[in-house]
């Protein structure tokens, strides 16, 4: 056989990943269409290739998860694109940690996902990817930190939809330097078209028309991973990411969804099955069978438990009082109620200071028990809520905290089996909900505010509502208190913004109480601030090789 540029570059880079194995693990995916004969030599100067950026994922002690996507040359589906990898302790991408090289093809649409092993705790990392000759951005990642920890700063947010404007919140999060990790409750994309919002940000959905297919899910992906804001985020921290509704359709369960009709749109098992493997493909997030609910631990400061709400067992959505009131109905599957019950067993028996559960819709009453507000949320399913105290009840679980996004607004309350009963008794925990990155909540102030006062009036454990504003939740751990911080954005039509501090409120240690904070944390003393970054000078990258050495002009700021 001839041996072309790119039958060496594709041998080169196979064996490279055959003596990384066992250092990290690089996918190779098979495709039986392809075969290495069969295969066209890749023209590989025709453009940048690394056009949606970089990501890292689901950190562990030891290991994370490395992504981006390669587009083909001429957007053809007939190449096997071979790539590189290369993680280091330094920005300059000179002290090597680990390296491995593998290829991608159409059947995972050309995206690259690869866990990294042999990293050490605690520690940030810089990575890039090599392929057709050039070179990814440089991200920055961070691994869990076991053992003795003092601090924590994780960011929560949720709800960013495209069409409906600027990702500010995603700018703001990068700004960021010193957070450990962020978390994305879900509704990461929306499926729908989105025609009449478009019209008004002149930010147009591909596919335009709402997403059905596998293919469609796939662009819709692509296209959220061309923002900038989108790529400097995920660049600069890792990511832990559920689904909602919205990565498949509107108000979605295991067996169907609102925004669905059959027939009409197909078969809803086929949608399902190509909305999830487009997630699975284009999200920095460690596969495995039980879907997309696992937990992580930060040291012995913080239990992390993320769950999933959507498709993991939940029950349709109840049409009546006396269905909703069945106590055989789920919103996690039993499967998953039992799994959650362990984890915070063991968190709470071996000391971790604070259980903090990730989740999607709301836990805490809307409504009250016997008339709910909206039967989407934990309102729709009082039996499965009560199962869920009580479980947090037999651990015997202290410091128990819920993250929640989904409803495009800000809430902290308490948690009570009945907040509206003459006696509540304590609280089991406390609830935190974030607003979203760009979906909207109520959209005039003044009715925004008037409807914030009410609430507050209505509700005995609402602490605090706002309906109005963008933006995310800063959590900043200790082992006497979690400050929670509400950041926002005033403006998501253009990026010309304010952002400032709507709120923030300290969780005590030991209490379940929201007590007024006296001003925002300041960030780690030694933290570096991330640069500006301009992707048109990254595109124009060069490297080369110097004893081993990737040379790269350009670098990422360091933290510690």
């Amino acid at each position: 056989m001839t041996v072309t540029r790119r039958n060496f570059l594709l041998g080169s880079s196979r064996a490279a990943a055959t003596l990384a194995a066992g250092a990290a693990t690089a996918p190779t995916i098979a495709n039986p269409l392809l075969s290495a004969n069969a295969l066209p030599d890749l023209p590989l100067n025709s453009g940048f290739p690394f056009q949606h950026g970089v990501a890292s994922g689901d950190p562990l002690t030891d290991r994370v998860i490395l992504w981006t996507r390669i587009t083909p040359p001429d957007n053809s589906e007939l190449y096997s694109i071979p790539y590189r990898w290369r993680i280091c302790s330094d920005p300059q991408l000179r002290q090597v940690v680990n390296e491995g090289a593998g290829h991608t093809d159409i059947s995972r649409d050309f995206t690259v996902k690869v866990d990294v092993t042999g990293l050490a705790p605690g520690q940030s990392y810089y990575y890039v990817f090599e392929a057709l000759e050039q070179m990814s951005d440089i991200g920055r990642t961070r691994t869990l930190p076991e053992g003795r920890l003092d601090r924590l700063r994780i960011a929560f947010t949720s709800c960013s939809n495209f069409a409906r404007g600027y990702f500010n919140v995603y700018a703001e999060l990068a700004k960021r330097n010193d957070l450990d990790v962020v978390l994305h409750l879900g509704d990461y994309i929306y499926e729908y078209a989105d025609t009449d919002a478009s019209l008004e940000t002149g930010r147009v959905n591909t596919p335009a028309a709402e997403t059905l297919t596998l293919d469609d899910y796939r662009a819709r992906h692509a296209l959220y991973k061309t923002d900038k804001d989108s790529q400097d985020v995920h660049r600069q921290h890792p990511f832990m990411v559920i689904w909602d509704d919205h990565e498949v359709a509107n108000n979605a369960w295991l067996g169907g969804a609102d925004n669905h009709t059959e027939g009409e749109e197909g078969r809803w098992d086929d949608r399902l099955r190509g909305a999830v493997q487009a997630y699975m493909e284009w999200m920095p997030i460690r596969e495995h069978e039980r879907g997309v609910y696992r937990n992580f631990r930060f040291g012995d400061l913080l239990d992390l438990n993320l769950m999933d709400t959507r498709l993991a067992g939940r029950d349709a959505q109840a049409d009546t009082i006396e269905d909703r009131n069945r106590e055989d109905r789920t919103l996690l599957g039993f499967e998953q109620e039992a799994w959650l019950e362990e984890k915070l067993t063991a968190a709470q028996q071996e000391n971790i200071r604070w259980k903090i559960m990730g989740q999607q819709v709301m836990v805490g009453q809307l409504g009250t028990n016997s008339r709910p507000f909206n039967y989407d949320q934990w309102d729709g399913y009082p039996a499965a809520r009560q199962r869920l105290f009580d479980s947090v009840r037999r651990a015997a679980v202290e410091n128990f905290v819920v993250l929640t996004g989904d409803i495009h607004s800000s809430w902290a309350m308490q948690l009570h089996d009945d907040p509206f009963a003459d006696d509540p008794g304590a609280p089991l925990g406390v609830e935190l909900v974030t607003p979203a990155v760009t979906s909207p909540g109520i959209e005039n102030q003044t009715r925004a505010d008037l409807a914030s006062a009410s609430l507050e009036a209505m509700l005995p454990h609402l602490n605090f509502v706002d309906f109005y504003y963008r933006g995310y939740v800063l959590l900043d751990i200790t082992h006497d208190r979690i400050q929670a911080e509400w950041w926002v954005v005033d403006n998501i039509l253009s990026h010309r913004y304010v952002s400032e501090c709507l709120k923030a409120l300290v969780i005590p240690a030991g209490q379940s109480q929201l007590l007024p904070a006296q001003a925002p944390t300041q960030p780690r003393e030694a933290a570096v601030p991330a640069p500006d970054f301009s992707p048109s000078l990254a595109w124009l990258r060069h490297w080369r090789r110097d004893t081993s050495v990737l040379m790269l002009d350009g670098m990422l700021a360091t933290r510690p």
